[in-house]
């Protein structure tokens, strides 16, 4: 670990692993200790997306492992790179009806990119340097070693050699490429570029703005793309996400040259069919990642290359003078932004009791620190405040990935805060996301992490319950206790408010981050149907 440049690992004790935890800790290895394996690797995985570099999770066998692999499932979806190992039993013990042994390496393999067991301990730095080359090159994701504790615990006189972590990579498009490409979108009436988390793994924050300020394209972007380019910017129009930005319903139809970066035209983008653009839309796709070029539509071109790269080439082949920007194209698209963002503040002009989150989140909004990060979890509650606030930083908008984890936010603020101490860092769930890793709590109160945590409170499952009131006329199992998780919060040793009223928003969400403390704000609200779950209903009535 110290010769990949690996300082830090997460992880939970067990039997398996006593060995090597104490040497870790004897030689200056930051090791944080949570409370659930699947916390772990949760955290792990949002530590090495921050990073852009594998981080480790470490969790004992059996039981532990299974545990875990709904994390390292995560970072399979999110393409997101993490050593992930589990111990297990004695070698010696093997074929016999022993504690905790289960095949750790099948289990792991179909969430995996490699998955393999270290059988002798001069097989360790060989496969923990295959592991990182693994995890790193190509589409990232995560890998998989499970360690016998025997193995842990021997000694070898002659390791084998550790292969060095492979360079970054430089996919330079071909120059024909480039060439097609800036053609397409400079004869386009009405072109728009569409930015994913490609952009954020291969760090083209600085070339994007340039090849947008070169262009004069309208941008808008999802996932890790999300701040790279600040939602503030003249030619930002926001959410790629049509379930969260309804203007994109009226902007993207009218698209005929589509640019995506680094982005998998998948459900999120309707795959690219008629639900969101028109069939004779042009579309240009630059991925790092072959096989997902033209997957699920059709392409007048596609670039196997580096974004990095790619964006860098288009803007010194797209001349020194800004292109003429395409200014009634450009007001038609502000005008649907526009549009989206008044009926989002009517629906915030409710000032009635319980809150309504729409007016929650306007009123939280005038309280925010300017640098916050964002830990999103998932639900009705959450997607409100996704459709509502900026993102206006590089690397500050954490979501849960295409898995669609919820609860994981958690352990993905646990990990920003640990990677960025000095900054405001906020969680924002609901009440039944936040019952899956309550017990991460206590490991904030441990650190002394000041995550302020705000917790949609309205007793349920509010997206499944409209979605079931909706479709299917009745709700089962959608019901939860209004519990007073500030309360819980104070009884691990953290802060905690109850708020009701909008007034009490502003002061409370204000000591909440003078205070450094771990801080959770239980916000009782009313169950209102967020603009995603219309869209799924919608979706679910075709």
């Amino acid at each position: 670990m110290e010769k990949l440049g690996i300082r830090d690992m997460f992880t939970l004790v067990g039997d398996h692993l006593n060995e090597v935890l104490s040497v870790a800790g004897q030689r200056g290895i930051r090791t944080i200790d949570m409370r659930h394996e699947s916390g772990v690797t949760h955290a792990a995985d949002c530590f090495g997306r921050i990073h852009r570099r594998p981080a480790v999770s470490l969790v004992t066998g059996g039981p532990g492992h299974t545990n875990s692999l709904t994390g390292i499932a995560t970072c399979f979806q999110a393409a997101s790179p993490l050593i992930a190992v589990s111990g297990a039993p004695s070698q010696a013990l093997a074929g016999r009806q022993v504690f905790q042994v289960i095949d750790q390496v099948a289990m792991a393999a179909p969430v995996c990119k490699w998955s393999a067991t270290t059988t002798s301990p001069a097989h360790v730095p060989f496969h923990l340097g295959r592991a990182y080359a693994e995890a790193t090159t190509g589409r990232m994701g995560p890998v998989h070693l499970t360690i016998p504790v025997d193995v842990f615990a021997g000694n070898t006189e002659a390791p084998l050699p550790m292969p060095a972590p492979p360079p970054p990579p430089h996919a330079v498009p071909r120059s024909s490429e480039v060439a097609a490409a800036l053609k397409l979108l400079a004869h386009a009436e009405r072109p728009i570029v569409i930015g994913g988390s490609g952009l954020w793994w291969s760090g083209a924050g600085k070339e994007l703005q340039q090849f947008l300020n070169r262009t004069n394209l309208p941008y808008y972007s999802v996932t890790m793309a999300r701040g790279i380019v600040s939602d503030s910017w003249r030619l930002n129009m926001g959410y790629a996400d049509g379930a969260l930005n309804k203007a994109v319903h009226r902007g993207f139809p009218r698209a005929d040259v589509v640019l995506v970066l680094g982005k998998r035209i998948d459900y999120r983008l309707a795959l690219g069919g008629t639900r969101l653009f028109s069939p004779d839309a042009k579309f240009i796709q630059v991925d790092i990642h072959a096989p997902e070029l033209g997957l699920t539509r059709n392409l007048e071109l596609g670039i196997h290359a580096d974004l990095r790269e790619t964006l860098h080439a288009m803007t010194l082949m797209a001349g020194k003078t800004p292109w003429k920007p395409r200014s009634a194209w450009i007001r038609e698209l502000k005008l649907y932004r526009a549009d989206w963002q008044k009926n989002l503040a009517a629906t915030a002009s409710d000032t009635g009791t319980p809150i309504h989150p729409a007016a929650f989140f306007a009123e939280l909004a005038k309280a925010l620190p300017a640098n916050v990060r964002y830990a999103w979890d998932g639900g009705d509650f959450i997607h409100w405040g996704r459709a509502t606030l900026p993102a206006t930083r590089p690397g500050a908008w954490m979501r849960l990935g295409p898995l669609g984890t919820i609860g994981s936010a958690l352990p993905n603020a646990i990990a920003m805060q640990l990677a960025e101490p000095a900054e405001p860092i906020v969680m924002i769930t609901g009440d039944g996301s936040l019952g899956f890793y309550l017990a991460e709590l206590d490991t904030l109160v441990r650190y002394n992490l000041p995550v302020v945590i705000i917790v949609g409170n309205d007793g349920g499952w509010g997206l499944e319950r409209e979605l079931q009131g909706e479709l299917c006329g009745s709700t089962v199992a959608c019901e939860l206790a209004r519990s007073r998780y500030d309360l819980v919060m104070k009884g691990f040793g953290g802060e905690g408010e109850n708020i009701d009223t909008l007034h009490q928003v502003v002061p409370a969400v204000t000591r909440a981050f003078a205070s450094r403390r771990p801080t959770l704000l239980n916000v009782n609200i009313k169950g209102a149907r967020s603009p995603f779950t219309e869209w799924q209903i919608a979706a679910k009535k075709k």
